[in-house]
């Protein structure tokens, strides 16, 4: 199609009419845009230039600041994971400590108990021994003044009760 239409046209020819192809105009353009643009363009560039300079070095230093606090974060971990491992320590031998000192006052109160329950023994032996002998002797004497009127006559009653109330006198 292009080519058609270059064959339908007169031909091919350069056009060096100066005013007709607006060659003046397209100098004068050219030319400013070479003297004024790269003073245009180029402060603009240099201000973003400047701009990306110094979000990089924002950038930069936040990174920085961030590399620090990560440091130091690390830092408060691993002293706060020891502290807790000394925590846990510590209250794995109080735990320990709890138990045994428990254990102890257990067995010392089983033994206070056992001590106590072997002297109410003791004495309620005590007293039943004691309140058999009273009984036996209870028991003798009444036999004894059973059978000592039948075996005694009158004259021998009388001598028994003088050595007997002699023996009171003594004591």
């Amino acid at each position: 199609m292009i080519f058609n239409l270059i064959l339908a046209s007169e031909g091919f020819g350069l056009n060096l009419n100066v005013f007709e192809t607006n060659v003046i105009n397209l100098a004068v353009v050219i030319f400013g845009l070479y003297k004024f643009l790269p003073n245009f363009l180029g402060g603009m560039l240099e201000r973003r230039r400047l701009a990306i300079l110094s979000d990089l070095k924002d950038a930069e230093d936040r990174l920085s600041e961030a590399t620090k606090s990560l440091t130091k974060a690390k830092k408060e971990l691993a002293s706060a994971e020891q502290k807790a491992v000394q925590i846990r320590t510590d209250c794995k031998t109080r735990a320990e400590s709890i138990r045994l000192e428990s254990e102890k006052r257990t067995i010392e109160e089983m033994a206070r108990l056992k001590q106590g329950a072997v002297a109410d023994l003791n004495a309620e032996a005590s007293r039943v021994t004691s309140q058999l002998r009273r009984e036996a002797a209870r028991l003798a004497i009444e036999k004894a003044l059973a059978t000592l009127p039948g075996k005694l006559d009158e004259r021998a009653q009388e001598k028994f009760l003088s050595q007997s109330i002699q023996n009171m006198g003594k004591d």
